[in-house]
């Protein structure tokens, strides 16, 4: 279905364009006439189901008719669980209202960086993307009032509630006015969600997509047997003959992802760790130079990859394998997506050869094996 059935004006159809969209996602279809004549929506999708345009488009077209708030009044809030997260969604809503006629200043906060600075910074916001620590310590610095909010968005719901922010949601809450407008998405449905589904969302159109298990048919993956001495060089070698401009690499700790990216280095690749231990402002770099091609090799853990969602990512490398089925899942998920195409390497020491038959039984998938007993990797 095109944007032009949905209701959106010409504007933001065009900007979609711009942006090579001129189909809507599943959620897209729903969610965008939904809110757009005012209803509380629960949406169920997965993390690349587009959700995040589903709700930035229409809230920036109800804002046309809006008048101009005063100032330090926010008008519209996006909770979210991560910083990554919060950049992302903020990134959207800026790139869209570049293309509406009323103008509307959007901001996305978070902790891990000077509170003053966005403090000043929100001079003149209506929209608001925030974590919930830090929106509750501006709330305190009275930096602006939550009190006309019209529009609450929670993003990833499920996943604030798992990383510890009920009781941080559970305040904000308090401080919003009883009418306004919900919006809910969430990967997974719990009793935790459906509590909070019952006490904020009034007579909600409910949207589910499907997790798209298809789309691992357009992942080809393939599973490389190694000793775990030889996975440094074997990375490099993939990297290098299959000419990788872009990679998500994962490991399974900040310690590893520091020395594969390292050793990337070493050897002329363009590479970045992205870790809790990073500043916010190294993540944040080494994410936008990432997607914007300056960095072929992106070496993310996986708590910290939870909000890299990049529309075209041709490749995903294990280095290490994540704990369960489901995050192995999660992870070469990032490739392979809106019908392309998309590689998923694993490096596979003889010790975690039991723990991915397990995967592969999960996934009801046997995967292409490559032995490399006999591959010179000399001077890589």
């Amino acid at each position: 279905m095109s944007f032009s059935a949905l209701g959106l004006t010409a504007t933001l159809i065009k900007a979609l364009a711009e942006q090579g969209y001129t189909e809507a996602y599943p959620i897209q279809q729903q969610a965008i006439p939904a809110i757009l004549k005012g209803k509380d929506v629960l949406g169920i999708a997965q993390t690349g189901s587009g959700k995040t345009a589903s709700f930035v488009l229409p809230i920036l077209q109800q804002f046309q008719r809006k008048p101009l708030a005063p100032n330090r009044v926010i008008k519209a809030l996006v909770l979210v669980p991560t910083r990554e997260l919060a950049v992302q969604v903020g990134d959207v809503f800026k790139l869209f209202a570049q293309a509406v006629p009323r103008q509307v200043k959007t901001m996305a906060v978070f902790g891990g960086v000077s509170i003053n600075t966005q403090m000043m910074n929100l001079q003149g916001v209506e929209i608001l993307v925030a974590t919930p620590g830090r929106l509750l310590d501006l709330v305190d610095a009275n930096a602006m009032s939550l009190a006309q909010i019209d529009i609450l968005v929670l993003d990833e719901a499920d996943k604030m509630l798992n990383m510890g922010f009920k009781a941080e949601m559970a305040n904000v809450f308090k401080l919003l006015p009883e009418k306004r407008q919900n919006l809910l998405f969430s990967a997974t449905l719990g009793k935790e969600i459906n509590t909070i589904t019952e006490m904020l969302l009034h007579d909600p159109v409910k949207i589910k997509v499907e997790e798209e298990q298809q789309n691992l048919d357009l992942i080809t993956q393939t599973c490389y047997h190694v000793t775990e001495d030889r996975k440094g060089p074997l990375l490099r070698y993939l990297i290098k003959e299959n000419n990788i401009q872009q990679v998500l690499v994962f490991t399974s700790s900040i310690h590893r992802a520091d020395g594969v990216v390292e050793k990337l280095k070493k050897h002329g690749i363009a590479a970045a760790a992205m870790h809790s231990k990073k500043s916010q402002g190294a993540r944040t770099d080494a994410l936008a130079n990432f997607k914007s091609g300056k960095l072929n090799v992106l070496v993310a853990t996986d708590l910290a990859s939870r909000g890299i969602d990049i529309q075209f990512l041709p490749y995903v490398i294990n280095y290490e394998l994540p704990r369960s089925p489901k995050d192995y899942i999660h992870r070469i998920g990032r490739t392979g997506r809106a019908s392309n195409a998309g590689s998923a390497f694993s490096l596979v020491a003889e010790e975690e050869q039991h723990h991915f038959s397990v995967i592969e039984k999960k996934m009801g998938k046997k995967v292409a094996v490559v032995e490399t007993g006999d591959l010179d990797l000399k001077g890589y």
